[in-house]
């Protein structure tokens, strides 16, 4: 049974910070690129940041202020944000996705609230 859970969302000031943590089981994490996407009121969902194999890549609007990592050896993926802004309040989703032929395989998880506001 393949679960992704976040935690780590909450209410924070602008210029704050948070660390939103995905635990991932049921599936081979070392397979599988791990992602953050999120998504506001009104608005799609939208990447913000992916790990696989050593590399990240992050949404132009999170450069410099998100760190995502993971930890294969505890399956768990993490986002460091900080100088949080309140145009980056919404649901943040973890994502976990691997090419499978030429398909692809999604997993997510069920999104945990991150709201910036003073």
């Amino acid at each position: 049974q393949v679960q992704l859970v976040e935690s780590g969302g909450g209410l924070v000031q602008p210029g704050g910070s948070l660390r939103l943590s995905c635990a991932a089981s049921g599936f081979t994490f070392i397979f599988y690129a791990m992602n953050w996407y999120r998504q506001a009121p009104g608005k799609e969902r939208e990447l913000v940041a992916g790990s696989f194999r050593g590399s990240t890549n992050y949404a132009d609007s999170v450069k410099g202020r998100f760190t995502i990592s993971r930890d294969n050896a505890k399956n768990t993926v993490y986002l460091e944000m900080n100088s949080l802004k309140p145009e980056d309040t919404a649901v943040y989703f973890c994502n976990a996705a691997r090419k499978i032929g030429l398909g692809n395989r999604d997993y997510w998880g069920q999104g945990t609230q991150v709201t910036v506001s003073s």
